[in-house]
């Protein structure tokens, strides 16, 4: 009823999500190393409906051979039927390959291997032509010669930047194979730059990462390492799993040798189509994939997941959303915040306590029309964000995904522009303010602020600067206190966030923010009195104090100069730990490696 009311209406019906299991990762007897060459391409694609996959794709090594035999082979079948020589066999393969394609999508694929071995997949259409790929391989440098040999031993051919705009441009969905595993973009114990590293899994031509471990709840999983709150890897990256199944079924002896759909993935997506999955993956809702679990277990409920995780720099908890006591007006500095910072995610309706009920939001849809309208009006330059309505332990909520917007700075009724600071929304000052116009330039500005005004001071002058990056021992969140200078009985303070480098002149105790303010106490009481007896020390690294903001561990450190001289750091979470600061803070090499 509800279906023809919509069109006699004139609107279009919108087909709605529905949880599908896809393995992405599936080679062939057209690889070298195929387990089981006796296998057929049609006994591949059964064990797929055994496995009750809707999606899957042959990704060979440096080669589309495989899935061009299995195309050689229907037409073929075909072209028998055409003549009417079909044998008895022959009809029943044939009908047997056109009720499975009906019921599965097999895609081609192929398994690049780039620079330092690092194995990169290409998802394509099931139109694009096979010979489109083969001129792409070509133009990877993979030898003609060796074309159709499917082996796992070319040595490396283009760089992996390079592997991924090539396949981007040729419509391809670009993964990162186990990308934390052997010959995987995020592989530890392999030195090949950090930088290379960052660059490798943040490029935006790649559009996911395949992790072997997604179904593992440890906090220092490969996709909770890639969530976007890691300073150095602020792009979160959708991860997926798939099986790299080079056999049909698991090796009995050997575990780790997968089968056909023994490593899958649930995408939520309105049809079963190429298009939908490249759309999934250029979105920015993390919630539309989830690891396949092959035993049944309760649904997995994303939002509760987030509570767990706890607010940080990109998500948030509003338990409702009314304008008395200024909690809508919260909702939309959080979103202006997030708009100029890296993007993220509110959920309206409940706290970020995971162990106390959601309150929920009553008529949902009648709040979401609102919600949009106050976006629209109070937020300038105009905003695109997305607002659903989801469910956890019996309540609906309101879910807002917010994009890293490409006009900043945002502001809220066209003045106050918010940032986001790790678990905290504040308003921007004017370095970060102008530091979000030249968002994306090689280079940082100092304003200088005329002194007397707390509230709002006035700007005398914009100099142009280079600040080097905080060092490598640096921790990588929190701040510093830079520097301090005394003008007319004030003291005026310059803050680095350590998160990016960025420099605040002329700061004073009363106009900080909350981390600046509380900063520039404990370096007033530090300066000049420092007993280094106070502090826990390795080496050159020291403890002051670890304390708890809300869920996150966090710290209060002093590194011990060449010079006699410290350096202190507050406010640094667990994201912002690595070397010499481990053994001090309890963090093992995990948590700031990927797994």
């Amino acid at each position: 009823m509800l279906l023809n009311k919509q069109k006699s209406a004139g609107k279009k019906v919108e087909p709605s999500n529905q949880w599908r299991t896809m393995d992405l990762h599936i080679h062939t007897p057209a690889s070298s190393d195929f387990q089981q060459p006796e296998i057929s391409y049609l006994e591949l694609i059964q064990r797929a409906e055994q496995r009750n996959l809707d999606i899957i794709a042959f990704t060979d090594h440096n080669t589309i051979a495989g899935y061009r035999s299995m195309q050689n082979e229907i037409e073929q079948l075909e072209l028998l039927e055409k003549l009417n020589r079909l044998l008895p066999d022959e009809k029943n393969r044939l009908l047997e390959y056109r009720r499975l394609l009906k019921k599965i999508l097999v895609l081609p694929g192929i398994e690049f291997t780039a620079t330092f071995g690092f194995h990169i997949i290409g998802v394509f259409s099931q139109n694009t032509p096979v010979r489109d790929i083969e001129h792409l391989l070509l133009d990877l440098k993979i030898p003609g010669t060796i074309l159709d040999d499917g082996s796992a031993t070319v040595g490396a051919t283009v760089d992996v930047l390079t592997a991924y705009q090539k396949i981007q441009s040729a419509g391809g969905i670009v993964i990162a194979a186990h990308a934390n595993s052997s010959n995987g973009v995020a592989m530890r114990g392999f030195n090949f730059g950090g930088q290379t590293k960052i660059a490798y899994t943040q490029d935006e031509a790649l559009d996911a990462l395949e992790v072997t471990d997604l179904d593992t709840k440890a906090p220092r999983s490969t996709a909770a390492f890639f969530n976007g709150t890691k300073p150095e890897y602020p792009r979160r990256m959708h991860c997926i799993q798939g099986s790299d199944a080079h056999r049909l079924t698991a090796d009995p002896l050997r575990k780790k040798n997968l089968g056909i759909g023994d490593r899958a993935t649930d995408v939520l997506i309105p049809e079963v189509s190429f298009k939908a999955l490249k759309d999934l993956f250029g979105s920015n809702d993390f919630s539309r994939t989830r690891p396949h679990r092959l035993k049944e277990e309760p649904a997995f409920d994303f939002i509760h997941a987030s509570q767990e995780e706890g607010a940080n720099i990109i998500q948030d908890f509003h338990e409702s959303m009314t304008v008395r006591g200024g909690k809508l007006y919260n909702i939309i500095a959080d979103i202006c915040a997030f708009a100029n910072t890296n993007g993220g995610t509110l959920y309206i309706g409940t706290g970020a306590d995971p162990h106390k009920p959601p309150i929920g939001i009553s008529d949902p849809e009648q709040n979401i029309n609102l919600l949009e309208k106050e976006i629209s009006k109070r937020i300038s330059p105009a905003l695109t964000c997305h607002l659903d309505v989801q469910e956890t332990r019996g309540k609906k909520i309101i879910r807002v995904i917010i994009p890293r917007g490409d006009d900043a700075p945002y502001a809220v009724e066209d003045n106050k522009i918010y940032v986001r600071s790790e678990a905290e929304t504040g308003l921007a000052v004017r370095d970060e303010i102008v530091g979000l116009v030249t968002r994306g330039k090689a280079r940082q500005v100092v304003i200088h602020l005329e002194p007397g005004s707390d509230a709002v001071p006035e700007i005398t002058s914009i100099e142009e600067k280079e600040f080097p990056r905080p060092d490598e021992t640096t921790p990588r969140t929190g701040v510093e206190v830079a520097s301090v200078e005394e003008r007319q009985g004030t003291r005026y303070f310059t803050m680095r966030d350590l998160r990016n480098g960025s420099m605040v002149k002329n700061v004073t105790q009363r106009s900080a923010r909350r981390l600046w303010h509380y900063a520039i106490s404990r370096y007033m009481e530090l300066e000049g009195e420092f007993d280094p007896r106070t502090a826990y020390w390795n080496g050159e690294f020291g403890l002051l104090k670890r304390y708890q903001q809300g869920k996150t561990p966090t710290f209060d450190l002093v590194q011990r100069l060449p010079d006699d001289g410290y350096r202190f750091f507050f406010g640094v979470t667990p994201n912002g730990i690595h070397g010499g600061w481990k053994l001090l803070t309890e963090e093992d090499e995990n948590s700031s490696e990927p797994s």
